[in-house]
């Protein structure tokens, strides 16, 4: 069976490039959010990273199930949590999201995530390898090894470590 949908490289940016996923919780957020769609069968994540204003993530969609329905959950239970965690916990932050939107107070996300297809073998390991490497680099410093960032899918690969369930490993690269 021919699929619908080729992984694809996901660039996620927070609104004003703010630091709000330097947070851990924040960033559970979007480990829970991840976790939800995986079980709902909506994609197969491969690789992920968790930057402090930004994402990377290789994930398919599933069959059958339209590109805007899993990007718009994705956004809308991201944003919701991240409303009610900062009301509770950084009210103070929270007045920096707010925008004056028809359909919204706040905004977390910068609009139109970029997407791109990985249409080869060599494109999606120079992704992977990219997102493994982003949290290493001189600008981050958020970990001396990939391995060594929580928030990363490193050690699923290079460690065998489970504790992001939902992960797959993409074949053939």
């Amino acid at each position: 069976m021919i699929k619908s949908y080729k992984p694809e490289f996901i660039t996620c940016s927070i609104y004003k490039w703010k630091y709000l996923l330097a947070d851990n919780d924040v960033k559970k957020i979007i480990i829970n959010c991840l976790d939800w769609l995986v079980k709902e069968g909506r994609v197969e994540v491969y690789c992920f990273v968790i930057m402090p204003n930004h994402i990377h993530f290789i994930w398919q969609i599933a069959d059958n199930i339209p590109r805007e329905k899993v990007q718009g959950a994705f956004f809308s239970f991201t944003a919701h949590e991240f409303l009610k965690y900062l009301r509770k916990n950084r009210p103070k932050f929270l007045e920096e999201f707010v925008v004056d939107k028809i359909d919204r107070k706040h905004q977390f996300w910068r609009r139109h995530a970029l997407a791109k297809e990985c249409f080869s073998s060599n494109f999606t390991k120079q992704k992977m390898d990219y997102i493994h490497l982003n949290p290493c680099k001189p600008k981050w410093k958020l970990a001396i090894t990939p391995e060594q960032y929580e928030f990363l899918s490193a050690s699923f690969y290079f460690n065998e470590d489970d504790r992001y369930t939902w992960l797959s490993h993409i074949g053939n690269i």
